[in-house]
């Protein structure tokens, strides 16, 4: 069965895209976010304000955060169908769905969940909790994509 090139081609930018989408949110919109104080002037924003803004920026990353689940699934089950099994690749897959859909199903609704009931729950213990979760699952869906793109990119090499 003859290769579709594009398919992979589109694998690849989607992956990579989505890892430096993962690694900039992480480590340069939410420090920006957080830390106003060191940037503005007159207007500073304090962390329920700042958690708000990062909490719909997690919002609407996670419609894409869905696409890239999902087209993982199809792309690693047509490459699994056509016997193209690996297991590090399938391990990568089932790390990168599961972490995309505890992020976009699980903690970024009941972190805007807590946040809409006011200061009060954004203080407590179980929302520091869901928040540290969701950091340690945001860099292990970095860590997933990463292996991913770099042993799919060993397997086309290979084939």
């Amino acid at each position: 069965m003859k290769r579709n090139i594009y398919i992979d081609f589109t694998y690849f930018i989607i992956l990579a895209a989505t890892l430096g989408a993962v690694l900039v949110l992480g480590a340069i919109v939410a420090p920006v976010v957080f830390h106003t104080d060191k940037i503005l002037v007159d207007l500073l924003l304090d962390n329920y304000n700042a958690g708000i803004i990062m909490g719909e920026i997690f919002h609407r990353f996670s419609y894409w955060v869905y696409f890239v689940a999902v087209y993982v699934i199809l792309y690693e089950a047509m490459r699994y169908k056509s016997g193209e099994r690996d297991a590090i690749a399938f391990g990568a897959a089932v790390s990168v769905i599961f972490t995309s859909f505890m992020f976009s199903a699980v903690y970024a609704p009941k972190i805007l969940e807590m946040q809409a009931i006011g200061v009060e729950a954004t203080q407590s213990d179980t929302f520091s909790n869901i928040h540290i979760a969701s950091e340690i699952d945001f860099k292990l869906l970095a860590l997933g994509l990463l292996i991913l793109f770099v042993r799919r990119l060993m397997l086309l090499r290979i084939a």
